[in-house]
């Protein structure tokens, strides 16, 4: 009978022991899936951060850019007009090109309009003429030039169109 008593006991405390280690079982897998989610969260939270700061960034530059364009197209008025000083003509070039090369380096295009097929997200259309010479829809002129910043315009070109 004693022994009996003593082969329940043991029982009774293995049953015990197997329940706390299932416990603590349960226990470690929640708290890993707690970390995987953290750890997931956190990660979220990077790339959309980093996604955040690089639009914040590319909007500031097309903000800075756009307030730059004036000068860019007055230094291409001086380019164009007819001056005897050559050196001064030189010294106007010089600057135009390094204001552009500047503006390249920042990632900074110029939309292609003379020639291409009009496009409304890249081109806005001032004017149409007939031209048989030209294709449907063919910009034949650029008023102003356009530019982008790789994918996003910050200044449409204004064209003439053609048929």
């Amino acid at each position: 009978m004693e022994e009996n008593k003593e082969e329940v006991r043991e029982k009774n405390e293995h049953v015990q022991e197997t329940s706390e280690v299932e416990k603590i079982k349960l226990e470690l897998e929640e708290t890993t899936d707690r970390y995987k989610r953290l750890m997931a969260e956190f990660d979220n939270y990077k790339k959309r951060s980093a996604k955040e700061r690089e639009g914040l960034y590319n909007s500031i530059l097309a903000d800075i850019v756009s307030s730059v364009l004036p000068v860019v197209d007055n230094l291409e008025k001086a380019v164009e007009t007819k001056t005897e000083d050559e050196n001064y003509k030189q010294g106007v070039e010089m600057v135009h090109k390094q204001l552009l090369d500047t503006l390249s380096n920042l990632g900074v295009e110029q939309i292609k309009a003379v020639g291409e097929t009009f496009n409304p997200e890249y081109h806005e259309a001032v004017s149409s003429v007939q031209d048989d010479n030209l294709g449907e829809q063919e910009i034949k002129e650029e008023f102003r030039k356009g530019y982008k910043i790789r994918d996003k315009v910050i200044r449409h070109s204004m064209v003439v169109v053609a048929n």
